[in-house]
């Protein structure tokens, strides 16, 4: 009797503890692979829209004449050399440089002082929206606005040479974006002045986060304007600073728009960065391959710039 009524007990376990172990084993699969399922459309994406072109580019750089040539030839990594031989990708280099250091340069320096400014507990607060509202004004116009915008400013009949005239500072017939000694000086300084706001923003996001603790606490030390801005403020913004300077730097890099539609890299080369360079090879010399190649070679220069930046994320995080 009692061997009639342990035995069902006993064989119960034996047959639902596999099935049990299998239910546990999806429902654990299930919630791993949950988060995947979210992402899944993202990475679709980013395959379609990143990974593919950019797979396309390097295989086009690797050949001869594609898009022109039904059979293009594999010519392995001479269209690289011929970019690299080629003086004129240097001094796209040279400008690009100077273009971006002097662009992140002037974007902290006006950034933070006017972050300051509107930080400042001696303006009061309508003075401050007032404030706010110009200096955030370069930012809300699109790239094409602002070409035009100060293609008409320093045409040689525009308003910058007769101000300048007037006052006896130059002639005022200054070729601004077309003289050899003066377009890039005056593409960077419009650059400069439609990408300062975004560094101010920024900035002034960190300002008004720094406790007032740290600043009473300074004082309490005798601490003056100057020692309470190099040993505090700067300090608490460095996280920001260093990240706003690497995202500007890859920014400035890849500008291109605003360089074609006010000087399109000219005169003689004077303006040409890495970007105009690449769109001449493919779409006014046609060569493709080159362009393609070219277009790889700027993809590692940012590549290298993009792992600073989140090499810099994690150690903030």
């Amino acid at each position: 009797m009692s061997t009639s009524q342990t035995s069902p007990r006993a064989a119960t376990p034996t047959v639902t503890e596999p099935a049990a172990r299998r239910a546990r084993s999806r429902a654990r699969l299930r919630r791993r692979l949950t988060p995947y399922g979210f992402l899944s459309p993202t990475g679709v994406l980013l395959i379609v829209l990143m990974a593919t072109p950019i797979v396309m580019v390097v295989g086009y750089s690797l050949m001869d004449q594609v898009i022109t040539n039904k059979n293009p030839a594999f010519v392995g990594f001479d269209n690289y050399a011929e970019v690299l031989s080629d003086p004129v990708f240097y001094t796209a280099v040279r400008n690009t440089l100077v273009f971006t250091i002097s662009s992140v340069i002037a974007h902290f320096a006006i950034g933070l002082g006017f972050a300051l400014m509107l930080n400042s507990p001696y303006l009061s607060n309508r003075t401050k929206a007032g404030f706010r509202m110009l200096y955030i004004l370069p930012w809300l116009f699109t790239v094409a606005i602002i070409a035009v915008l100060w293609r008409l400013l320093l045409n040689p009949n525009g308003v910058i040479n007769y101000i300048l005239g007037s006052t006896g500072l130059t002639d005022g017939r200054t070729e601004w974006l077309s003289g050899t000694g003066t377009a890039l000086a005056a593409v960077t300084f419009i650059n400069i002045w439609s990408g300062y706001p975004f560094f101010m923003i920024s900035l002034l996001a960190g300002l008004q986060g720094i406790p007032r603790d740290l600043y009473e606490a300074a004082k309490v030390d005798g601490a003056g304007v100057w020692a309470q801005f190099r040993n505090v403020t700067l300090p608490q913004l460095r996280p920001i600073i260093i990240s706003m300077a690497l995202l500007d730097f890859i920014w400035t890099t890849q500008q291109f728009a605003l360089i074609w539609m006010t000087t399109g890299g000219g005169p003689i080369n004077v303006t040409e960065v890495l970007s105009t360079f690449t769109y001449k090879l493919a779409f006014t010399q046609y060569e493709f391959s080159v362009a393609s190649a070219s277009a790889v070679l700027v993809l590692l220069m940012s590549m290298v710039l993009a792992f600073f930046y989140v090499r810099h994320q994690k150690a903030r995080d």
